[in-house]
């Protein structure tokens, strides 16, 4: 019995070496391909494209993410590189190791994020595979692909076409002033339009719109709330130097609205004011004929 226990303790102690060796040997190899991920990046921020192809096997093929051209053999890699480098001698690349998998003892692939960074430019950002292959002890890229990262548009360049609206706007004749103020909100994701309308002595109409980007139905939309206790909403569509705003809304006894507002923007301090389409409670309405709007 005592012998069969010791059997058994000496088998199980030998498996965990085992398992611990295995382990420590990953654990060496995914620093080794560590380590070669930032030669590759520290040879192509050198624009050394001699040293970056020896980085691949004899027999590697490397696909310009670019055009979708198929690069095979280490020396016609280097060349590939050797064009790129001529090209743009100040693009830097920085690469993110995501996740590392091992399918072989000499075989390996790795996940991550690369991104490439010229002057004056927006970083191009991608998600790559890359194999690995182990020869001679050392890790060497065998086959790389590469997908695009999307890049999502804040809702500031959604809305950065209209930027030319913030400040203060004045409409006046012999009998009335139309004032609106226009501001950016807090993080520049909304636009803040408050208005009056002062005929003669009294203030007849105030109010406030919100401007923003509706990144679901892809467009931009406004809210607009007056004094009198009316609402509305509307769709902005721009054709040329014109926004043509649909709006729908709700007066404060309960009637129907709706127009079409047309913003034309002669430049940064005037700009026109058009209302068409116009109908209360199922009746047409006149139109109001084009007015220029001018920034004080």
């Amino acid at each position: 019995m005592k012998r069969t226990l010791l059997t058994a303790a000496l088998v199980s102690w030998g498996l965990a070496s085992a398992v611990g060796a295995e382990a420590g040997r990953q654990a060496a190899e995914e620093a080794a391909i560590r380590k070669a991920v930032e030669s590759y990046v520290a040879a192509f921020n050198r624009g050394d494209a001699k040293a970056l192809a020896a980085m691949w096997s004899p027999a590697a093929v490397y696909t310009n993410p670019l055009s979708g051209e198929e690069v095979v053999g280490r020396e016609a890699i280097e060349k590939q590189f050797a064009g790129i480098f001529a090209k743009g001698k100040s693009a830097k690349l920085e690469a993110t190791t995501d996740s590392l998998q091992f399918i072989s003892p000499s075989v390996a692939v790795e996940h991550g994020t690369a991104k490439v960074i010229r002057p004056d430019q927006a970083p191009e950002e991608s998600k790559y595979t890359a194999v690995y292959v182990k020869r001679d002890a050392q890790w060497l890229l065998d086959r790389v692909t590469e997908e695009d990262v999307p890049v999502v548009a804040s809702h500031y360049q959604q809305l950065k076409e209209l930027e030319w609206m913030i400040g203060r706007w004045v409409d006046q004749d012999d009998d009335a002033t139309v004032v609106t103020e226009c501001n950016w909100t807090k993080n520049n994701n909304f636009m803040s339009r408050s208005f009056t309308i002062k005929v003669r002595d009294r203030i007849d109409m105030a109010g406030m719109q919100i401007i923003g980007w509706d990144p679901a139905a892809k467009q931009i939309r406004s809210w607009v709330f007056d004094s009198d206790g009316g609402f509305g909403q509307a769709t902005w569509k721009k054709k040329g130097n014109r926004w043509y705003v649909q709006q729908s809304g709700v007066l404060s006894d309960g009637k129907k609205s709706s127009s079409v507002n047309v913003v034309t923007r002669l430049d940064d301090n005037t700009c026109t004011f058009q209302s068409v389409n116009r109908m209360v409670d199922g009746e047409l309405l006149p139109n109001i004929e084009e007015i220029k709007v001018v920034k004080e």
